[in-house]
């Protein structure tokens, strides 16, 4: 087929979002990438993050979009973990991204940047394909930010799909409350 065709299977894997990276990686030069960005067959993002337009946007389509922009060790934070597997009850104005560098880039207003430093390799994994903060990292952070009985019902709920268990440390803390 041609270079559309292969950004489009590339994107339809990452919830409608290529890379330039991405790209190459696919075979598809730079060059290639702009021209279709241009035709109108991606929209651009900055940064070398596009999203393909014959790709159907998921609900997670601006969390992927976030975490490129970001960079490379980037990942979803706090509240926007909730988002992305689908627990608890946020609506947040902005979605949260760390990482562990400085980052120099102007970024979108409706995301919001955190350097987190002091997150381990083992506190951060990846659901959906985005790489985030385990689901027990993301209840620790959030831990002193919201109120205890919501704070224990994501706890539950959490538990009840698998996503924690029983003697992770946040479920501890509760336990102590």
């Amino acid at each position: 087929m041609g270079y559309r065709h292969d950004l489009w299977e590339v994107a339809a894997s990452r919830h409608g979002v290529v890379t330039v990276t991405e790209a190459e990686d696919a075979g598809v030069p730079a060059v290639e990438v702009r021209k279709l960005a241009a035709r109108g067959a991606l929209r651009g993002y900055g940064q070398g993050v596009y999203v393909h337009c014959d790709v159907p946007a998921t609900s997670l389509t601006e969390s992927v979009i976030a975490v490129n922009l970001a960079g490379d060790g980037a990942f979803l934070h706090r509240e926007s973990v909730f988002e992305a597997v689908g627990i608890g009850q946020f609506n947040p104005p902005k979605i949260r991204v760390g990482t562990r560098r400085r980052v120099r880039r102007t970024l979108p207003g409706w995301m919001e940047l955190e350097n987190c430093p002091d997150v381990p390799d083992e506190d951060l994994t990846r659901y959906e394909g985005i790489p985030a903060t385990t689901v027990r990292r993301a209840l620790e952070d959030i831990r002193d930010r919201m109120p205890p009985d919501r704070w224990e019902v994501l706890v539950d709920e959490a538990l009840r799909r698998g996503l924690i268990e029983g003697n992770d440390v946040a479920v501890r803390k509760v336990a102590s409350v």
